[in-house]
């Protein structure tokens, strides 16, 4: 609520803002999670300049992302809570502004301005998730981002999902293969049985299902090569996630001329004396180190002497290997702290063992 009239340590009616968190179903509010509020001002006082100190709780420099900031938080709960929004922000406005009228007449934050156009966002309802738990300015640091994931697979179908969940700018997809039922057991989601009678291609089965909340993403029944590479052009961001071979090599070789960064990931399972066990990894190639990916990433496709092309995956560590993958991105774009800028990793099973290498 922006244009809230308040009174200053010298009696001086200056405009503040008051911010409160969010909690929607769909877009239907719900009954404040929280009674605290966050405030961008200085701190709001009595008409004789004394400070109102019933609603005191923090100061600071909180950034909210989106371009809200705030200096205080305020605490004012009433007996049974707050029933509504409504009922949450004329309380505390009513806290905050009464001094001002006293002061100024007519001061008041009814001020009845102009609807603003809406949030030109790319998801389809509001992204409260962000801001309610206060990340929302590191959350801004993807906003930028245009996001390929090549392999609709099982580890590819997680990334996506894990993906689509952030305000990238766009999504593509490359995938020529079918979704067929083995498909539905190794990636995320339940498909109907419907679904998988119509065999519908991976890209358009995964789009069906994440535009519901992500508007921009875009599906590309292709598989990548010498002829289509153009289809990378603009990206800031890819994950790979496909077989090894001669592709992998000039999507590698695309990416770095574009000047992207990318991850690659890697599953070796094998079934031994009845139980599984193998190596996930995740290799990062970013402008500022690459020397290390043609040690790391296998371009030849199979072979004994790949330890990752073993074939057998399993949902849980699909999931597992889309996470770590997903974890270096944000890493790498500043949302996670990266004390080590580890651009290669390792997890085996067997121990829970997870090895860094090739530190920037």
């Amino acid at each position: 609520m922006r244009e809230v009239p308040y009174v200053d340590a010298r009696r001086q009616v200056r405009i503040g803002a008051l911010i409160s968190s969010l909690t929607l179903a769909g877009d239907q509010t719900r009954t404040p999670d929280t009674h605290i509020v966050h405030w961008d001002g200085d701190f709001p006082c009595h008409a004789d300049g004394t400070p109102i100190q019933g609603i005191s709780h923090a100061a600071g420099a909180f950034d909210l992302g989106h371009g809200l900031k705030a200096t205080h938080a305020f605490s004012s709960k009433p007996d049974g809570g707050y029933t509504d929004y409504h009922h949450k922000m004329t309380s505390y406005v009513n806290i905050i502004a009464g001094p001002a009228a006293v002061l100024k007449s007519g001061a008041t934050p009814r001020t009845f301005r102009e609807p603003e156009p809406e949030e030109d966002s790319v998801f389809n309802y509001v992204e409260t998730a962000s801001d309610r738990v206060g990340i929302g300015a590191l959350t801004e640091r993807l906003v930028k981002e245009v996001v390929a994931i090549i392999g609709g697979g099982g580890t590819g179908g997680y990334i996506l999902d894990f993906v689509a969940k952030t305000p990238v700018r766009e999504i593509r997809l490359f995938d020529s293969d079918e979704f067929l039922t083995h498909n539905a057991f190794r990636a995320p989601g339940a498909p109907s049985l419907e679904e998988l009678r119509e065999a519908p291609k991976k890209v358009e089965y995964l789009k069906r299902i994440y535009s519901r909340m992500h508007r921009n993403i875009v599906p590309h029944d292709v598989e990548l090569g010498a002829d289509n590479l153009h289809l990378l052009d603009g990206v800031t961001f890819a994950f790979l996630s496909l077989d090894a071979g001669v592709a992998k090599r000039l999507i590698v070789e695309k990416l770095e001329a574009i000047g992207a960064s990318f991850v690659d990931v890697g599953m070796g399972l094998e079934l031994d004396d009845g139980s599984l066990g193998g190596i996930l990894r995740v290799t990062a190639s970013t402008p500022e180190k690459r020397d290390h990916v043609r040690q790391r990433i296998s371009f030849v496709g199979g072979g004994a002497e790949d330890i990752y092309a073993s074939n057998i995956q399993v949902a849980d560590l699909n999931a597992l290997n889309a996470v770590l993958a997903v974890v270096k991105w944000k890493k790498i774009r500043g949302f996670y702290r990266d004390l080590e800028r580890e651009h290669h990793c390792t997890y085996t099973t067997d121990g829970n063992m997870l090895i860094n290498g090739d530190l920037a």
